[in-house]
């Protein structure tokens, strides 16, 4: 069953298409984000499904009633929809309880008592019900701004980059905290994000958007091990992206013969390997490689646990152009010094990528 419906929503603003044939089911239940660059429509889009902007055309369904479409536009304020926005806007002349508190029907001690239930359910002490919000941290915030939205117990929670402005241990802890309390409340939310691993460590569902087209959805995983095309491949994370022929379901290219996912023969393609699917090895001349190809490491990127590698291919005949320079990744401690000969090899298939 599914909470919300877009049926082909589109919006302009003059001359610009900001929305264009947007339609996306978001299951009961589920965390969807929307992902895409500055500028691709996912904000626009929160905020048609929110109600403050309406589109020019299509129709937005919640639990089977109709917000949207050609003949009836339903208010903001009559569609039981949580909102959460980057910097929380909260009343800055009310307190802690006060602005969770804000729009409760109930009044007197069960008043308090539901602010009470709201504030232990984001973790916040009961001592700061009285504080003002700018005594509070950036991170306290946006619980109060949480706890407010869960007070009017939405039928869907719209939560636009409210992580944003934290600080990065922070922002992944908060994460995780509104992720299990909306989980918990049962309540089926939206975020809208541009960092790339929030929306894969946060996603049931993921929506990228580009230009004001929704160019991929489904679930996290399969988008990032088999993205549509070299963009979103690029955007979702770190990718190693490569001509190659396509001959009975292998690859033939710089690295050697790769296993595909793709069994059409014959032909040029472009396919992807993620810096995860690549090892190095010692290379000793003595040895005998059934697989892969020989490469020298040529820049070290080391942050800790990992350490991202720039490796050279030889070239596959002598007297041929360098070869091919390419992303590894490696543990920390037991990377290959600059200048080391190495073996690289695959792991699993590669993505052959949809021709544009």
């Amino acid at each position: 069953m599914n909470t919300l419906e877009l049926h082909s929503i589109c919006k302009s603003y003059g001359p610009q298409r900001a929305l264009e044939d947007i339609s996306l089911s978001v299951p009961t239940g589920s965390r969807t984000v929307i992902v895409g660059p500055s500028g691709s429509g996912k904000t626009t889009l929160l905020r048609m499904i929110a109600g403050f902007e309406f589109p020019d055309a299509g129709r937005l369904t919640l639990n089977g009633q109709t917000l949207v479409d050609d003949t009836h536009e339903l208010p903001a304020h009559q569609r039981q929809i949580g909102y959460v926005p980057q910097d929380g806007a909260l009343f800055p002349h009310m307190t802690v309880a006060a602005n969770i508190g804000f729009g409760l029907a109930v009044r007197g001690v069960r008043k308090q008592e539901r602010i009470a239930e709201l504030m232990d359910s984001v973790e916040l002490e009961a001592s700061m019900a009285n504080r003002w919000p700018h005594e509070l941290s950036g991170g306290q915030q946006q619980r109060v701004a949480l706890a407010r939205a869960l007070a009017q117990q939405p039928r869907l929670m719209l939560l636009d980059e409210p992580f944003s402005a934290l600080d990065t241990g922070l922002r992944a802890a908060m994460r995780k905290l509104v992720a299990r309390l909306l989980a918990d409340a049962g309540v089926t939310t939206i975020l809208v994000t541009h960092d790339q691993s929030e929306a894969l460590s946060f996603a049931d569902q993921l929506a990228v958007m580009r230009e004001g087209r929704l160019v991929q959805s489904g679930h996290p995983l399969d988008l990032y091990r088999y993205p549509s095309d070299e963009q979103i491949a690029l955007f979702l994370g770190e990718a190693v992206v490569m001509p190659a022929r396509i001959e009975a379901g292998w690859a033939h290219c710089d690295l050697g013969r790769i296993p595909v996912n793709n069994h059409r023969n014959n032909r040029c393609a472009q396919i992807m390997l993620r810096p995860e699917q690549l090892q190095l090895a010692g290379f000793l001349s003595s040895a005998v490689e059934t697989a892969g190809c020989r490469a020298v490491v040529t820049e070290r990127d080391f942050s800790g646990n990992t350490c991202m590698l720039t490796v050279e291919l030889e070239p596959l005949k002598s007297g041929d152009q360098p070869g091919r320079s390419l992303m590894v990744r490696s543990s920390g401690l037991y990377a290959p010094p600059t200048g080391s000969a190495v073996h690289v090899s695959t792991i699993g298939h590669a993505h052959v990528l949809s021709e544009s």
